[in-house]
């Protein structure tokens, strides 16, 4: 089956991406990508590849040996075009995050998000963690005018997450850990019908993370097709969770 996985040309988190990525290839599906100019070779957070501040902060030791994997994979290197993608062409549609400025070219493109919304008619599964939670928030329902997920549960980024990073590295980095001026817990729970009830944020957590072999710390939110995450944190659980969803949606001969 194809997935499709829209990137910036810089900046998406290094753990959201070569997670699924590695997860959906092992198993047999193929990830396309697409960035907003056809055959543009993308490229990670390269602080999140180093260590954020003092050598933390930054991706796990697996999920870097993935990100290597995937920047000499075949894929990588032949994106597709936001405009000119075939939304009939895939199977399953993951959007991930990072939070650094050249993620807003893929959070702010109007473009990207019409093509989402073509995707999200078809109902097919569809994956989103951490930042990525805001293209779903920001995409229009073409008959109602509200957002995709106006009456879905789900999850993001938590503002104390987000309030948290910020005030710690704020000093040395500046607004690197605020995408935008508004928290992106803020944004998704205005575009939701009920926030109360539809709004989950999950255990709180700052530092611990599932891992290939526990989920002791994971979090994610499934509601139909649609399955969502906190934090690169989620990453193994999230791709596990949206594996299940392509899996299903094949169908007994699939």
């Amino acid at each position: 089956m194809r997935v499709l996985m829209p990137v910036p040309d810089r900046d998406f988190d290094v753990t959201e991406v070569a997670v699924p990525w590695r997860l959906l290839t092992d198993s047999g599906h193929d990830v396309v990508f697409a960035t907003e100019r056809a055959g543009t070779t993308p490229a990670a957070d390269p602080r999140l590849l180093t260590g954020v501040l003092f050598g933390q902060l930054g991706a796990a030791r697996e999920p870097r040996r993935f990100y290597d994997e995937l920047t000499r994979s075949k894929e990588f290197a032949a994106t597709a075009g936001w405009a000119e993608v075939d939304p009939d062409g895939f199977d399953g549609l993951i959007l991930p995050g990072g939070h650094a400025p050249g993620m807003r070219q893929y959070l702010g493109s109007e473009v990207l998000r019409g093509q989402v919304a073509r995707l999200w008619d078809r109902g097919i599964p569809v994956g989103a963690i951490c930042h990525g939670v805001l293209v779903l928030a920001r995409t229009r329902d073409a008959a109602t005018g509200r957002s995709v997920l106006a009456e879905r549960r789900t999850t993001c980024l938590p503002k104390y997450m987000e309030r948290s990073a910020y005030l710690t590295t704020a000093w040395r980095l500046g607004r690197y850990y605020r995408t935008y001026p508004a928290y992106v817990e803020d944004e998704v729970r205005a575009a939701l019908d009920d926030p109360g009830s539809l709004f989950q944020r999950g255990p709180r957590v700052l530092t611990a993370r599932g891992t290939a072999n526990d989920d002791t710390h994971a979090f994610v939110v499934r509601d139909r097709n649609y399955v969502s995450a906190r934090w690169p944190g989620d990453a193994y659980l999230f791709a596990r969770r949206f594996l299940g969803l392509l899996d299903a949606s094949a169908g007994p001969e699939g």
